[in-house]
């Protein structure tokens, strides 16, 4: 067995082990027949709403990503790319293995483009990226309004600039391809982490929420970090595991933390569905036959052989 085979099998071993660890922790700490009466007595009517916002932060984000495309000189029609993009949210969930959405999307256009793997990585990772500043602007707005963190407004509004001037000259200094499409890339960024929020608040709606929205916005928005975390399943039980965490650190219902973040992957999962018919006709996508997860990873593999010889 090759290095690269083996630390392949060993990422996936831990993927499965983190999720096992999540779901286990999650069941130790979730009452799942409060949870089960919270779904009961919810309004579907906010639930639908909830669905219908995070359809358009995927939609947007679709956007996004099409931009960082755009600044490698890769011109994909917003139509073609939001179906790929779908198909990839379907993957991020169904694809065994090492292969997620992502990296199935980079060998896709590789594949029908041409284009350098590093290249399309850059976009990929430089979109993700822009999903993260995104998250620490909005946590940083939250925590202006929570007293209870005792944190100076004037220090959390300064990290906030600070933090962004400084991403803005590194990208300017080293990737200012990138640099030059900032305003474009993050104003979208800020759009789709909008969004999502506007799901949160539709979730506590729909839960029948009368306290404070501040504190579960802020767990749902720090929760969402752990999806750079390794795991199977779109991240399930991980995202939840840590909204309860955070829950009793803040000293609010992590009941209500961990419900939110169960409903909101329900709704990633019901929205990736579509994607399906691309997987049953590939023709939507200009092709005969799509490929396998199985020659995606062995892709991977030969590209990472390449980069070491």
């Amino acid at each position: 067995m090759s290095k690269l085979n083996f630390l392949n099998i060993a990422k996936n071993a831990f993927k499965v082990i983190v999720t096992l660890a999540a779901l286990y922790w999650l069941s130790r700490n979730l009452h799942f027949e409060e949870f089960k009466q919270s779904i009961i007595n919810a309004n579907f009517w906010y639930l639908f709403l909830a669905l219908l916002s995070y359809i358009t932060s995927q939609v947007v984000a679709s956007s996004r990503l099409n931009s960082f495309f755009k600044t490698i000189h890769l011109k994909l029609s917003e139509s073609y790319n939001l179906k790929l993009y779908w198909l990839g949210l379907l993957y991020n969930f169904f694809l065994p293995g090492g292969v997620g959405g992502d990296a199935y999307k980079v060998y896709f256009l590789k594949k029908k483009y041409g284009f350098k793997t590093r290249q399309l990585l850059s976009a990929v990772f430089f979109d993700r990226l822009s999903g993260l500043w995104a998250l620490a602007i909005f946590s940083c707005a939250f925590i202006v309004f929570m007293p209870r963190f005792a944190i100076p407004n004037e220090i959390t509004i300064l990290l906030a600039f600070v933090g962004t001037a400084a991403y803005l000259y590194i990208l300017y200094l080293f990737f200012r391809p990138f640099a030059k499409r900032f305003i474009q890339t993050h104003v979208k960024a800020l759009g789709v982490q909008g969004f999502q929020i506007l799901t949160a608040i539709l979730i506590l709606l729909a839960l029948n929420h009368n306290d404070k929205f501040s504190p579960h916005l802020l767990i749902f928005l720090i929760s969402s970090i752990t999806a750079i975390i390794p795991s199977v399943g779109g991240a399930l039980g991980v995202r939840d595991s840590a909204a309860i965490a955070l829950g009793k650190y803040l000293q609010v219902d992590f009941q209500l933390a961990a419900t939110i973040s169960l409903i909101f992957y329900f709704i990633s999962l019901i929205t990736s569905l579509p994607g399906l018919y691309f997987t049953l006709k590939p023709s939507g996508l200009g092709e005969d036959k799509l490929p396998s997860a199985k020659e995606v990873e062995k892709e991977i593999i030969d590209d990472k052989i390449n980069e070491n010889e």
